[in-house]
Formats: C-alpha cells, sequence, structure tokens
C-alpha cells in the first residue's frame, strides 16, 4: 500500500512537471510576450476560445498573482524548503491517510518542481492561459499553477468531508 502511494504521489508530479515544462517551451518558442490588456509594445493575446480563454505568455518575476514583485531568488529558496515539506509531510501522513492526500500532494509537488525550475532557469516563470470576459480578466496562469489550485481545491475537499474519508479508511485497513 505504502509503494502505490509513492507511485501515486510521484507519478502524478513527474507528469504534472512533465506537461508544465513542455507547455512553457512550445509556448515560449512559438508566442511573442503579450498583455492581456492593451499594452503599448506587447502583442495581443492569441484567442483560443474567443474572448474568454488566450494565450498570453509573460514573464512573471513575483510570486503567485505577481505578488513580491521582483522576488525570484527568494521565490526559488521557498519553494525549495516548501518541496522539503511535501516530501516530508507525504512520508508522514500521506501513505497510511486517505489516498486522495497523496494525490493532493503529487499535485502540489508537481506544481512547485514545475514553477522552480523557471525560477532557476529563467529567474521567472512562464505564465500564458489568460482568461476572462471583457476587460475582466484573471490572472495569467500556467499548468503548474492549476496543479497547485487543483490540490488546494483538494484539500478543502478532504477537510470538509475528512470524517467520511476516515471511515472508508477505516473500513479498507480492517
Amino acid at each position: 500500500m505504502r509503494r502505490r502511494r509513492w507511485i501515486v504521489f510521484l507519478g502524478l508530479a513527474a507528469l504534472i512537471v512533465t506537461a508544465d515544462q513542455l507547455s512553457k517551451l512550445w509556448i515560449d518558442a512559438n508566442f511573442a510576450l503579450a498583455s492581456p490588456y492593451a499594452v503599448p509594445g506587447t502583442a495581443q493575446p492569441t484567442p483560443v476560445i474567443g474572448d474568454l480563454v488566450r494565450i498570453a505568455k509573460t514573464y512573471n518575476s513575483g510570486g503567485i498573482f505577481g505578488l513580491f514583485g521582483q522576488s525570484a531568488p527568494v521565490l526559488a529558496l521557498a519553494s525549495t524548503f516548501v518541496i522539503a515539506l511535501i516530501f516530508v509531510y507525504h512520508a508522514r501522513e500521506g501513505t497510511r491517510s486517505h489516498w486522495l492526500l497523496s494525490v493532493a500532494l503529487g499535485f502540489l509537488l508537481g506544481g512547485a518542481v514545475g514553477n522552480l525550475i523557471d525560477r532557476l532557469r529563467l529567474g521567472a516563470v512562464i505564465d500564458f492561459v489568460d482568461t476572462g470576459i471583457g476587460t475582466f480578466r484573471w490572472y495569467t496562469f500556467n499548468v503548474a499553477d492549476s496543479a497547485i489550485s487543483t490540490a488546494i481545491v483538494l484539500f478543502i475537499v478532504m477537510t470538509l468531508i475528512g470524517d467520511r474519508l476516515a471511515g472508508q479508511r477505516e473500513a479498507v485497513t480492517t
């Protein structure tokens, strides 16, 4: 059982890192810098699903939602610490808790590693998915960010229905 949890955890993380890095390499090679808003000197976003989903390649040297400005080195160091904590937490809890925890931690690890690779390689994270309607736009994001967001949703679900998950775990182990 423990071995399967590690396979799920590391397999999901590897899948996410691969999808994240391949998508970023493709976007970086095939699209010009673009702003979701009309900014002089940048290209217009490329529509994917009309105005709802567009490709707008940007380099984010800050943190989530562009917070913390030009702090890629500090964020890279923090990411390394978080990655270590994810491994430790999975070793302690992921292998004996509900399997959904291994899935959530795999998503979280894959997202953290994907963005860390960009920070180390480029000094910024490549973001490119632009969603919204008209001038109301969400923050531009990437595959790694999506994986981190998915992990957060899974953690919330586990918190809300954790007692039912614990009951399933006990039924399986007995």
